[in-house]
């Protein structure tokens, strides 16, 4: 069986629906393409995904299961603007833990090597509507695509989809801009992104870094004589999750559910890193990190605040840079931030990286309203922040597959 699959079938869109596939049987040949039809295990849903889809020009689109089909890994492993979230690790990690079911679409015929491919995953959600995003919880994801008039052919493709089925919208998460107006679509949320550049030498990275915020804490943490560590076994990803659950019910925020973690490390494998600190034993500050080719991404960070003033997360943003850097690695990514979340923007320009805006894009067929998720209530964060520990872990388990 072939691992893509044709869209156009009989009129109707048939793909494998989830990583349990079950049985699949042949339907039908069109131009010597074989599509198949699978009895729906993914979420329990049996409408189809993709209901109706047209031809873009003269191109015909095509959708494979990057889990199962190999061509996408190596489509990620040569594109220039791929990322760790394009990763099937990443991929598998969404779909095992919130059972995001990721597609890719593209104008590659069947057996050559994919030349391009735009992921998305339908986050289904009876809180916050059925859409299509490219990706949850990824803070970019660069279509892989090779010139602009491939971006108009599967935005064309996607708004087509989205009128015709009940898509509230789809969004892409582009670190470079756009040109909306050319494309259907609209800016939705934008951001600060930031990055961090490798080529100086380590002392001129350290003199880049804030002497207050930064300098001074290290050596802090230096005489402090912190204890370091890094991997991803389990002690590593426990403490990790104990330092998470105390800095989100801090900020008032849920916390990722712990399976998302773990499902994070057996799938990036040693493409993740852990680095913690401790101090007498006990656990105070941590970082999670992922790379891809050249570039890290740093993801997750967590502290005790009762040890604050020993500079331990200062110390664990120096260790990663020297490391990075010995490594051969290019940049840092620091992610994003929101716009008036000066704390965070701060803490970041201060590490010595440079920002740009990240900007969001949506297309909907009807008209979209920007409404507060009910996590987001001023109540619940109230609430968040005094709920015990397996209550909290437990609230985030539910509510975050619906955030995607």
């Amino acid at each position: 069986m072939r691992p893509y699959l044709n869209p156009v079938c009989g009129g109707s869109t048939l793909f494998p629906r989830g990583l349990d596939v079950g049985v699949l049987r042949e339907r039908s040949t069109v131009n010597s393409e074989v599509c198949y039809e699978t009895r729906s295990r993914w979420l329990g849903l049996d409408e189809r995904l993709f209901e109706s889809p047209k031809q873009t020009g003269t191109a015909n689109i095509q959708i494979l299961d990057p889990l199962r089909d190999n061509r996408w890994d190596k489509l990620v492993a040569r594109h220039p603007n791929a990322s760790v979230f394009h990763q099937r690790g990443w991929l598998e990690a969404s779909a095992r833990t919130y059972g995001y079911k990721p597609l890719v679409l593209t104008s590659t015929a069947s057996g050559l090597p994919l030349e391009n491919g735009l992921v998305v995953c339908r986050v289904s959600s009876w809180i916050t509507g059925t859409r299509l995003v490219s990706l949850p919880f990824a803070d970019h994801c660069e279509p892989l695509l090779n010139d602009p008039e491939e971006f108009r052919m599967f935005t064309e493709w996607l708004r087509n989809e989205c009128d015709h089925s009940r898509q509230r919208y789809f969004e892409l998460r582009p670190l470079l801009e756009v040109p909306v107006a050319d494309y259907g679509l609209k800016p939705a949320r934008s951001f600060w992104f930031h990055e961090l550049d490798l080529e100086s030498s380590s002392e001129q990275l350290f003199e880049r870094l804030h002497k207050n915020s930064f300098q001074r804490k290290i050596r802090r943490a230096e005489r402090e004589r912190l204890c370091y560590e890094t991997g991803r076994s389990q002690e590593l990803v426990d403490d990790f999750y104990t330092l998470l659950l105390m800095t989100r019910r801090r900020h008032q925020l849920l916390p990722q559910p712990k399976i998302w973690f773990q499902n994070l490390v057996e799938g990036m494998g040693d493409k993740l890193e852990i680095r913690l600190a401790r101090k007498d034993g006990t656990p105070i500050a941590a970082i999670l990190t992922l790379q891809h080719g050249s570039s890290v991404v740093y993801k997750y960070g967590c502290s005790n605040a009762r040890f604050h003033n020993l500079g331990a997360m200062p110390f664990l943003f120096w260790r990663l840079i020297e490391e990075i850097k010995a490594s051969g690695a290019q940049k840092i990514d620091f992610g994003r931030s929101d716009l008036d979340h000066e704390g965070l923007v701060v803490f970041k320009d201060r590490l010595g990286t440079k920002r740009r805006l990240l900007t969001y894009y949506r297309y909907s067929n009807a008209a979209e309203r920007q409404e507060a998720a009910p996590w987001e209530s001023h109540a619940l964060r109230q609430l968040f922040r005094h709920l015990p520990d397996a209550f909290l872990s437990t609230a985030g388990r539910v509510f975050y597959k619906h955030m995607g």
